[in-house]
């Protein structure tokens, strides 16, 4: 055991409660999430210097756009956890599979979901389903790094023992001090993904369509690969094949498809006389 451990800030996964109405802060962090990434995107489909002329959506297509990823994200990121993480326990209480408010989301469930509703928006409306993913994609670090602090404050998705001075005791985790993983995850997977994002649409990058989607695939993928190292996995999976994490092989087919967003993007430019 370290000689100094730092303490958990013990706040209340609950913000407000007026009596059987509660707003936790794991809601809040995705209703904030999607209305924070809502507005960066109309900030960068304004900006004709990013692509070269006007964005082949406008803000009122992707203001129209929000309930349907909102949608996928929430649907589709439960789905995931459970047919990923939790398939047993879900098949014995099929109920609890509609209690959001008890946590357990997936985000490669929660990115399929998204792209479901990219491409049946995206089609409705005649836009070009690159270009709309690349905007979902350049929001999305936000929502993540919201979320993962939330995972924080719920004391979840803790990290392994160690003895690193900035070990913490979690109040769920038993009496070993571990890392605080769910704030490595929020540095990489949320404040580096979105630096890397926008330096790439900055040099460029959505005049490329499916580049930022395969770069958001590729980055997250590291990312999640090299924090699950840190973090505790999950107490019904355990370490699976090669003691690899279920993050980390869900992360594998998530890179490699973002390398062919990647490879594809480059070679088909945003071509100027269409919007489909």
């Amino acid at each position: 055991m370290p000689l100094f451990v730092l303490p958990f800030p013990m706040i209340d996964p609950v913000l407000l409660q007026v009596g059987p109405f509660a707003i936790r802060w794991y809601a809040l962090a995705y209703i904030v999430g999607i209305l924070l990434g809502w507005a960066y995107a109309r900030v960068l489909i304004r900006s004709e210097r990013l692509w070269g002329g006007k964005a082949p959506m406008t803000v009122a297509d992707f203001d129209d756009f929000v309930v349907w990823v909102t949608l996928g994200i929430i649907l589709g990121g439960r789905l995931g956890y459970v047919l990923f993480y939790n398939p047993a326990h879900f098949a014995a209480h099929p109920l609890e599979i509609f209690q959001l408010w008890q946590g357990g989301m997936s985000f490669h469930g929660g990115f399929t979901g998204c792209v479901v509703a990219v491409v049946l928006f995206a089609r409705q409306r005649g836009i070009l389903i690159r270009s709309l993913g690349d905007m979902t994609c350049a929001a999305a670090p936000i929502g993540i790094f919201l979320g993962r602090l939330a995972n924080f404050i719920n004391s979840e998705l803790w990290g392994r023992p160690t003895d690193v001075p900035w070990a913490m005791v979690f109040p769920n985790g038993g009496p070993l001090p571990r890392h605080p993983s769910q704030l490595y995850e929020a540095a990489l997977e949320g404040v580096v993904l979105f630096i890397v994002l926008a330096l790439l649409m900055r040099f460029g990058a959505l005049k490329r369509p499916g580049v930022i989607i395969g770069s958001f695939a590729c980055v997250y993928a590291v990312a999640r690969t090299i924090c699950e190292f840190f973090r505790e996995p999950d107490a019904q999976l355990g370490f699976l094949w090669g003691g690899a994490t279920m993050g980390q092989l869900l992360s594998i087919p998530l890179f490699l498809v973002g390398a062919g967003f990647i490879l594809y993007g480059l070679k088909h430019p945003l071509r100027r006389d269409t919007h489909a």
